[in-house]
């Protein structure tokens, strides 16, 4: 009995001896767990390199790409938008520019005033200047566009913009020289002095004072007949002047030899007649004053010579006055 409690218990403390020994080796196996400590030090090199990316982009970016982009935003705004708009302006009060971005030469002219501006009997705008500012137009490349309006209201259309050109056989003075700009002269008109077929008392221009004369307000004819001493009494067109002349509602006038003769051509009865005959002027074409019609004006001058060489401002001439007005007299 004793015998058998002994082996048990022999049996029991080897059991025991081999769970000890299990136990402890099981324990050496679990202990690499401790490697849980060096991805600890891996860890490590995890924050080092976070550290590295925090500190050195936050840096050069910020100092960097922050201040050079503002000086260079700061410097090219202040430069270039400054200057480019002084260049734009120019451009855009350039009057050649404007008619040519436009399309269209706006050109004034009474249309009452033979052979220079009138109404055929189709009642088509027609006449010497019409013609050649339709050759103007054509040179810029743009499309001809005219507006008739009374003589006193073409050269203040030009002033305030309303049209680009006047022409209407404008005679070029030093007067109007300070108000507009002018092409170079295209015709050179004789000036002559018209009163009734019966008037014997008005010879010559000295006879003016004292005498009533008619003439549109404005007008060099008006001036001269002024500067002679006479009361100018004032109408739109040549027509109103002779039918007031043969009238006898005033004693002469003054005009364009041309547009006289032109008259008497289509009224050979009117009662009226040339007693004096004098060189006239130079005749041009009057466009804003100012350096934004220099252009306008150079061009305007080389399509008037291009016209002359080629002959067809003597051929217009001819054709609308009957004789070769495109020289000096």
């Amino acid at each position: 009995m004793k015998k058998a409690t002994m082996k048990r218990t022999g049996i029991l403390l080897l059991i025991l001896v081999l769970c000890a020994a299990l136990l402890s080796a099981c324990q050496q196996q679990t202990e690499p767990a401790a490697p849980t400590e060096v991805p600890a030090e891996t860890e490590a090199p995890v924050e080092e390199a976070t550290e590295v990316p925090t500190e050195e982009p936050t840096a050069e970016p910020t100092e960097e790409p922050t201040e050079a982009p503002a000086e260079e935003a700061s410097e090219v705004p202040a430069a270039e938008p400054t200057e480019a708009p002084a260049e734009d302006t120019g451009a855009g009060n350039d009057l050649l520019a404007q008619i040519r971005e436009r399309g269209t030469l706006i050109i004034a002219m009474e249309g009452n005033w033979s052979p220079w501006t009138y109404h055929d009997e189709n009642d088509q705008l027609t006449g010497f200047d019409v013609e050649i500012g339709a050759l103007i137009a054509e040179g810029l490349g743009v499309t001809p566009v005219y507006k008739e309006a009374a003589w006193d209201s073409l050269l203040a259309g030009v002033d305030s913009g309303r049209f680009d050109i006047v022409c209407n056989g404008v005679s070029y003075t030093s007067e109007r020289a300070e108000k507009y700009a002018f092409s170079e002269p295209y015709v050179y008109t004789e000036i002559v002095l018209v009163v009734a077929a019966d008037n014997e008392d008005i010879k010559d221009f000295p006879d003016l004072k004292g005498k009533k004369t008619s003439n549109s307000p404005g007008s060099t004819f008006a001036a001269r007949a002024e500067a002679e001493g006479a009361e100018v009494v004032y109408v739109d067109t040549l027509g109103e002047t002779m039918a007031m002349l043969e009238q006898g509602r005033v004693d002469a006038t003054i005009n364009a030899k041309g547009s006289v003769e032109d008259y008497l051509s289509e009224h050979p009865d009117a009662k009226i007649k040339i007693v004096q005959t004098i060189p006239g002027e130079a005749v041009a074409y009057p466009v804003k004053l100012g350096p934004e019609s220099d252009t306008l004006v150079a061009e305007i001058n080389r399509i008037l010579q291009d016209a002359r060489e080629s002959g067809k401002l003597s051929e217009l001439s001819i054709k609308y006055f009957g004789v070769d007005l495109t020289n000096p007299q």
